[in-house]
């Protein structure tokens, strides 16, 4: 067996190995301590309690900034919009406004998140499989800019609320274009077996385009896919394109539905544990913009408005999770369990496919990594392992521990399992860290159950 990346990290160096997978403000201060933005993980764990889920601020605003550079350079007529179900609060919304990025939204919910923050709805594109009609009437209240279109169930459905409000919805048509991008099955969504687009070689996605085409209040400007969630190569995304200008071309040929705007959706991986290589941004642009403009030009299409829309790859190395050990449990000779204050009801990812992390003692940088445990959550599953081997400093109660890359999909994924209560989370910047989201109560967890009389 090969040796596990905390093992590897034990021997090796931590900065060495962690660089790519730390915020890039982390560093390590004289007290042997994790600093994230010029702030203290042990001081952030004291005022704010554990488990505590720290943003960088500046790592944020440097991945928004590097897409859409990027994308400006290779294809200036393009927008990057923020795929937020990665995770989404008020106060990351309106810093993503502020970077001139777009938002991709999958509920009510998250369309409701961006109003309230403020952000330019005609900078949202509303996506989702099953959008209810209340959804949907609450996009074209708010203006959103695009509809991304599921399904003929939904084409029907939002046609019929767009025509009785006197407006026409701006749509996409998310097609499934049968391409594997080699990811974990739980984030394939580009497969003909899937429930996510309108498959392409079934006809299908023909069908809702000539429809789409006739039916009053809607406006089809072009198409969508999006092939899945933590993808390391680029060569799916060069398929998907290709494909996606094939059919581009029948529907001009038999419709003269011309090919407006266009979106591979986005999915990029990020380094979760050092073995990790995902493509640069800069690699990313590269690839997506050379596979629109060759296919275009093999199909004799002019080049469309390009929308890419990354998510994970713009918020998951800027979090970090921090946990305070408690009860260590050593199995002579067969394993020593490390339970932290938190687990599955905040980061699901382990248990439900796998996802693998590294830790770090954050207040013990300084020592030696000598001991391999098993980084358990407290909740009651035997699948509430964060971590199966991390090789840290011996452990003790007290001790906090910090597992990086936690900034996609474990709040966003977060539960109230157990009755637990969701964590707080602080953005910090230049030496200050700002609340952003409130630790939940035990008030909390009973704000929506409805009590009998006479309780």
């Amino acid at each position: 067996m090969s040796e596990s990346a905390n093992q590897q990290i034990g021997k090796t160096g931590i900065w060495e190995r962690l660089a790519p997978i730390l915020p890039l403000t982390a560093g390590v201060n004289a007290a042997g301590h994790l600093t994230i933005g010029g702030c203290d993980a042990a001081d952030l764990a004291r005022q704010f309690g554990t488990p505590l889920y720290v943003l960088d601020e500046a790592t944020i605003r440097a991945q928004a900034r590097a897409y859409k550079s990027a994308f400006a350079a290779h294809y200036p007529d393009s927008s990057v919009a923020y795929a937020s179900k990665a995770y989404l609060s008020p106060a990351l919304a309106r810093l993503l406004a502020e970077e001139g990025l777009g938002l991709d939204v999958v509920s009510g919910g998250e369309l409701f998140v961006a109003h309230r923050a403020g952000f330019p709805m005609e900078r949202v594109h509303f996506h989702g499989n099953n959008k209810s009609p209340e959804e949907l009437a609450l996009a074209l209240d708010l203006g959103v800019g695009r509809v991304v279109v599921d399904n003929q169930h939904e084409l029907r459905l939002l046609s019929d609320l767009a025509a009785r409000r006197g407006v026409t919805a701006t749509i996409l048509l998310r097609l499934s274009p049968g391409v594997d991008p080699h990811t974990h099955a739980y984030n394939t969504t580009g497969l003909v077996d899937s429930k996510f687009g309108l498959p392409i070689v079934t006809g299908q996605a023909e069908e809702a385009v000539a429809e789409a085409l006739r039916l009053p209040g809607l406006r089809l400007l072009g198409l969508h896919a999006h092939i899945g969630s933590q993808i390391l190569e680029l060569a799916p995304y060069r398929q998907t394109i290709a494909t996606m200008f094939d059919f581009a071309a029948t529907l001009r040929a038999r419709y003269s539905f011309v090919l407006a705007e266009f979106s591979p959706g986005g999915g990029w991986g990020i380094t979760y544990t050092p073995e990790q290589e995902p493509p640069t941004i800069p690699a990313i642009a590269e690839t997506i913009a050379t596979a629109v403009r060759q296919n275009a030009a093999r199909v004799g299409l002019p080049l469309p408005r390009l929308f890419v829309e990354p998510g994970r790859s713009i918020v998951g190395r800027a979090g970090v999770a921090l946990y305070s050990v408690g009860a260590i449990k050593d199995i002579p000779g067969v394993r020593c369990y490390v339970a932290v204050d938190g687990g599955m009801a905040d980061n699901v990812r382990p248990a439900l496919y796998g996802a693998r992390y590294v830790a770090l003692a954050a207040n013990r940088l300084h020592e030696p990594c000598t001991q391999t445990v098993t980084i358990a959550g407290k909740y009651c599953e035997s699948g509430d392992i964060l971590i199966q081997e991390a090789t840290l400093p011996p452990l003790a109660a007290g001790d906090l521990l910090a597992i990086p890359a936690a900034g996609a999909y474990c709040l966003a994924l977060s539960s109230n399992y157990n009755l637990a209560m969701r964590p707080a989370v602080v953005m910090v910047s230049d030496g200050v860290a700002r609340l952003i989201r409130r630790r939940e109560t035990y008030e909390d967890l009973l704000r929506c159950e409805v009590r009998e009389s006479g309780n």
